[in-house]
């Protein structure tokens, strides 16, 4: 909102404000009738998706949960189809999705990722990146039900790795955690050091990004993470498997995207072995690879960049 308001764009919260010309909705909202009266107005609204509810139909998590995520799902899809008169998708992957599922229609579309600010989120500043031992990284906001399977993916990296490499290897988990999932992921990782760090503010996010290694994408079909841009900006490598936008986001110079090696739609464990060997050329080489993360994010994923797309979506749906 920052960047919109430097270009001179007025912004606010009220749709309903009379000198309002079009609304930016950030996925859905409870408040159909005020976007339904909003276009009875002739305001324009663009719609910024990213994915889908899928994993509580793979992984039981309780009616409740269902309930509200198939309820996310289809307010999501109505908004689209009804009311947008334009869609931005955060990746290439999240509209190949979204069309798959509910077509293509005839909207406006464009694809424009997500920003970062590349002075907070930067290789130089505060760290404590231990010289005697390599430290891989788990950022989320949540991991919970079916995405623990990132998790465990991630304690068997590490165990993998210390035993292919040649210094200690520890896990950090950032991101909330329940205590049920934590105590099952700790019985896996007796033999795994293993440090959970909870729930941060977003800017110790940028100092324990300087204070790794390697940022290991725990995220099953991502739309467009925003800790895997954040640890790229901070000149951090990042090493995932091959579902979701990472592929998009993760060039050859910036960190290393392996096959999954099964089906993660399914929620079936991923191949280890060739993320280990990816990990491993990524740590030897980690120098070049993290000038490569940081050069990624300057070239795509800075909020100029990203405010400037906006106002070109906006002004194509404003005609």
């Amino acid at each position: 909102m920052a960047g919109l308001r430097a270009q001179g764009v007025v912004v606010h919260h009220d749709p309903e404000d009379p000198g309002c010309q079009a609304i930016l909705l950030i996925g859905g909202t409870r408040h159909v009738g005020v976007l339904w009266r909003a276009r009875q107005r002739g305001l324009r609204i663009l719609q910024r998706l990213d994915g889908m509810n899928w994993i509580h139909r793979r992984r039981f998590q309780g009616l409740r949960h269902a309930l509200r995520a198939e309820y996310a799902n289809l307010n999501l899809a109505f908004i689209r189809r009804f009311l947008a008169d334009g869609v931005v998708y955060q990746s290439r992957f999240a509209r190949t999705w979204w069309q798959r599922v509910y077509g293509q229609g005839e909207k406006w579309e464009t694809v424009i990722y997500n920003g970062v600010d590349l002075d907070q989120f930067a290789p130089f500043g505060m760290h404590e990146r231990p010289a005697e031992r390599w430290r891989v990284l788990v950022v989320e906001g949540h991991l919970r039900g079916g995405s623990v399977l990132g998790l465990e993916s991630a304690v068997r990296l590490t165990r993998a790795l210390q035993e292919k490499a040649p210094r200690p290897v520890e896990l950090w988990v950032v991101g909330e955690v329940p205590a049920a999932e934590q105590a099952f992921i700790s019985s896996l990782a007796k033999d795994v050091t293993l440090n959970w760090v909870g729930v941060v503010s977003p800017e110790r996010i940028a100092y324990l990004d300087r204070s790794s290694h390697l940022l290991f994408s725990a995220e099953l079909h991502p739309a467009c993470p925003n800790a895997v841009i954040e640890a790229l900006a901070c000149g951090l490598p990042v090493a995932g498997f091959d579902t979701g936008a990472l592929g998009e986001i993760v060039t050859p110079l910036a960190g290393r995207v392996v096959p999954y090696g099964a089906d993660p739609w399914r929620l079936q464990p991923p191949q280890i072995e060739p993320l280990v060997d990816a990990s491993l050329e990524i740590l030897a080489n980690w120098d070049a690879f993290s000038q490569g993360a940081r050069q990624r994010a300057e070239a795509a994923f800075g909020l100029e960049r990203m405010t400037a797309q906006y106002l070109e979506a906006l002004r194509a749906i404003l005609g």
